[in-house]
């Protein structure tokens, strides 16, 4: 099979995209897998920016078709916070709780109709030169819970609430989860190019 790497470090990422591409006949590694510690700087000021980046960067790295994301949470109370800096919105070695924590703090008083946010996922795919062939967007739309709940996640899922469901994405299982998340529709859009892209490869 051919290899694609999945430029994270992130277990419950790259368990979310080994099970999104499970069908496809890729061997997938993560950064770790291939000796990979350096970290690229994410410096764009939108995910698209932020995923050819480090598509781009670890291809580059490793001479691999890598596959990168760049997704994160936009809240309309908060004027799109976190958004682009939803991984490092609490400051540098904070925690899962401690962004949860944060956004929580913010939005103490806030009623239920002005707790709308939504998660947002770019996928870019980068060939062994390093260069972005394609790139895919997933959004999914939903509320801020009031409280953090469940254990099947990680990020921000135990305080997101999809809508049309009154159970966090940390609730949901992850079949559920697959169907619905903005990573699992930014990936499927991305699966029949990496299907054409199988058959350059072979």
């Amino acid at each position: 099979m051919a290899n694609l790497l999945i430029a994270t470090n992130n277990r419950g990422k790259m368990a979310e995209f080994g099970r999104l591409l499970d069908e496809l006949p890729f061997d997938l590694h993560d950064l770790s897998s291939i000796g990979i510690t350096d970290e690229i700087e994410e410096t764009g000021e939108t995910f698209a920016k932020n995923a050819a980046i480090k598509a781009s960067g670890y291809a580059k790295m490793s001479g691999a078709l890598t596959l990168a994301d760049d997704s994160g949470l936009v809240i309309d109370y908060l004027k799109g916070e976190p958004g682009v800096r939803s991984a490092r919105y609490a400051g540098e070695g904070a925690s899962d709780g401690d962004r949860i924590e944060k956004v929580l703090s913010q939005m103490r008083d806030v009623e239920t109709d002005r707790r709308t946010a939504r998660f947002v996922c770019v996928v870019a795919l980068a060939d062994t030169n390093g260069k972005v062939v394609h790139s895919t967007e997933g959004v999914c739309e939903g509320r801020i819970a009031f409280e953090p709940k469940g254990k099947n996640g990680f990020g921000y899922d135990p305080i997101f609430m999809p809508s049309g469901f009154d159970q966090t994405f940390a609730e949901l299982t992850s079949a559920v989860k697959n169907e619905i998340s903005h990573r699992a529709l930014a990936v499927k859009k991305m699966i029949p190019y990496l299907q054409g892209f199988f058959h350059i490869l072979t």
